[in-house]
């Protein structure tokens, strides 16, 4: 044979195409949504515990002046903790933890299942790359998301609240007695009616708003971070954790004033107007008026109460959501290869 004829049977291969290698399809939104749903079920177990206690602290000295003397039921997260396994055991500390399920498949469905489309959507809409890292549409889509989630969640969330601060042993602020979630919801559809359900929901918004707008941009921003400048891997658990860390102090510092006046709006109790016939909160009206209440009352510390508690809870929950929607989301698209 030639060395032509060699050269030639040598070269033949790399003339032949390649196979292309299967590309996985991304996660429809249902699928994302119900990861998603999962991450934030698996972490509410935990959080919802000092969620118990910050709901409490809340609505302690409601719309009364700061006084060191004054006695207090509740003298700070872990006194209430205590207090709250004393009197109640842990069916009182984990009051709320039905609705507070279904409240967590509704937000973080929404939050981390339609967050990455949206933004994709948001840079495409711009005329960017749709993979790009850009801050001001990660922003415009961790607030969308959440708001849609905080809307869809609302009635949920106004029933968990009511739960968690009712206490037949040390009660603070508004009590309402129920028994159990759909008790709750029926008390509620008969006294205000299906609006009612809603009641509050702008500020959920709002509060939802605050928090989900620095949430997952944070999180990706630290992460990023980390595995650029080789401090970590990434697909280090330490990166998740110390990623997520950064994420809740991030959040707790920029919803918190609007969760206490959630907290207020969703556990006021409610009357009729005699004139106008519509049910209306005793205290408050909407977001700005529970903001500049409690403020005009209680001073800047009104609208921080129950920070540490909030802390204690949303760093455990931002840490569990955050990790384990990577962590059920790289073990579904393994299964969907497989």
């Amino acid at each position: 044979m030639s060395t032509s004829s060699v050269n030639a049977v040598k070269d033949a291969p790399a003339n032949v195409p390649t196979p292309a290698k299967s590309v996985q399809a991304p996660l429809s939104l249902g699928e994302s949504f119900a990861i998603g749903g999962l991450a934030g079920c698996a972490a509410v177990t935990v959080s919802n515990i000092p969620e118990t206690a910050k709901t409490r602290l809340q609505l302690q000295g409601e719309l009364q002046r700061a006084d060191k003397n004054s006695p207090k039921v509740y003298k700070n997260a872990l006194d209430a903790l205590a207090k709250t396994w004393r009197h109640e055991g842990i069916r009182g500390l984990q009051r709320g933890l039905l609705p507070a399920y279904g409240y967590q498949i509704l937000l973080n469905g929404s939050r981390l299942g339609f967050y990455e489309p949206i933004r994709r959507g948001l840079n495409r809409g711009i005329g960017r790359n749709a993979q790009d890292s850009f801050a001001p549409t990660a922003l415009t889509a961790g607030a969308l998301t959440g708001c849609i989630g905080a809307t869809l969640g609302s009635p949920l969330f106004l029933v968990k609240a009511r739960i968690q601060a009712y206490s037949p042993a040390l009660p603070v602020g508004a009590q309402h007695k129920y028994n159990g979630t759909g008790d709750a919801l029926r008390s509620i559809l008969k006294s205000d009616g299906v609006l009612g359900l809603w009641r509050g929901v702008n500020t959920a918004i709002l509060r939802t708003a605050c928090g989900s707008s620095v949430q997952l941009p944070s999180y990706n921003i630290a992460k990023d971070f980390l595995i650029a400048n080789s401090l970590s891997g990434p697909s280090s658990f330490m990166t998740y954790l110390i990623a997520s860390s950064f994420s809740g102090v991030c959040v707790c510092a920029a919803m918190q004033p609007a969760d206490v006046a959630l907290t207020r709006m969703y556990v006021q109790h409610t009357a009729r107007d005699p004139v106008t016939g519509k049910v209306k909160g005793q205290l408050y009206g909407n977001a700005i008026e529970a903001l500049w209440k409690t403020f005009r009352a209680e001073g800047l510390g009104g609208l921080y109460k129950g920070t540490t508690a909030h802390f204690l809870r949303i760093f455990p929950h931002t840490v569990l959501t955050l990790t384990c929607n990577d962590l059920f989301l790289r073990q579904y698209q393994k299964w969907r290869r497989s």
